[in-house]
């Protein structure tokens, strides 16, 4: 590719050099463009097999992979990080693991790591296209001796650290007891324990429900009514039913709110003024308080 681009540099720079030429003197538009295709194509792919070629010849001397190098980049990661937090780091289950700096153990010299990955000393041998792939066991591999024996590459990682086996017995693993219960009694329990944290919510937070929209207007003038919330005591025309759903909202064919999916509607709704949220914080701290 390196020869060719010779030649299109060549024939491109002798078209430059004569472009104020009458244009039948020189060649027609359909190699143009020809040449010109091939001089981007051959080009950048040119540029991006060397880019291949570097970063494998830099991976054979330095007898390190794609893989290693990340290895090594999480390794000074985790060096920084423990250098901040006084040499140790937090691992599973709360336990600290102390980290130290490992050297790579299997670069072991240019010219020793580029034997070792081509199998042979012999120059002339790497170019042979029909020579046998290096025969290894895949299992041991020469070190360079700056760790100690025995120490593992790559070093520990407390993230990737497995937490500790813990018993479970599968008959704690609900808070409620539901072997007694059918499937559709499940389901009414569910959406009673879901009711009840609707109205602990709204006790909480003091909200009050406006009343559906076609009963905020008077029935005999269609005058707006001057309190369109529901009393802490209800109205006597007013059922259960529209006290606890409260503003209109999306409904789906059978009748399903937002809150039976467990979205909260108060924030759609009920958000209407503008408090700011130090007041807000406020209220919620007064309302733990009391």
């Amino acid at each position: 590719m390196s020869y060719l681009e010779c030649f299109l540099y060549s024939r491109a720079l002798v078209i430059w050099e004569n472009r104020h030429l009458p244009s039948y003197l020189g060649p027609s538009l359909p190699q143009l463009i020809h040449l010109f295709i091939l001089i981007i194509v051959n080009t950048l792919t040119l540029f991006l097999v060397s880019v291949t070629f570097l970063r494998t010849a830099w991976g054979l001397g330095c007898n390190v992979t794609t893989i290693e190098s990340w290895e090594i980049e999480r390794h000074s990661k985790l060096l920084r990080r423990a250098r901040a937090l006084g040499g140790y780091l937090d691992g599973p289950d709360g336990i600290k693991i102390r980290i130290v700096r490992h050297e790579f153990p299997y670069d072991i010299g240019i010219w020793s790591n580029i034997v070792q990955g081509m199998g042979t000393a012999n120059f002339i041998a790497w170019f042979w296209p029909f020579a046998s792939t290096p025969r290894t066991s895949g299992i041991e591999f020469e070190t360079n001796g700056f760790e100690d024996p025995g120490t593992s590459w790559p070093p520990p990682d407390p993230d990737r650290m497995p937490r500790l086996e813990r018993p479970i017995d599968p008959r704690d693993s609900f808070v409620h007891d539901h072997a007694s219960l059918s499937p559709e009694e499940e389901v009414m329990a569910f959406k009673q324990r879901q009711q009840a944290d609707f109205h602990h919510r709204a006790e909480h937070y003091g909200v009050k429900r406006r009343k559906p929209f076609h009963k905020r207007f008077e029935h005999e003038n269609g005058e707006p009514l001057e309190n369109d919330y529901f009393t802490d005591d209800g109205d006597g025309d007013d059922d259960d039913d529209d006290a606890n759903s409260g503003e209109e909202g999306w409904q789906d064919s059978g009748g399903n709110r937002l809150k039976d999916y467990g979205v909260d509607e108060e924030i759609e709704f009920y958000d209407e003024d503008n408090v700011p949220i130090a007041e807000l914080l406020r209220r919620r701290r007064e309302g733990r308080a009391g």
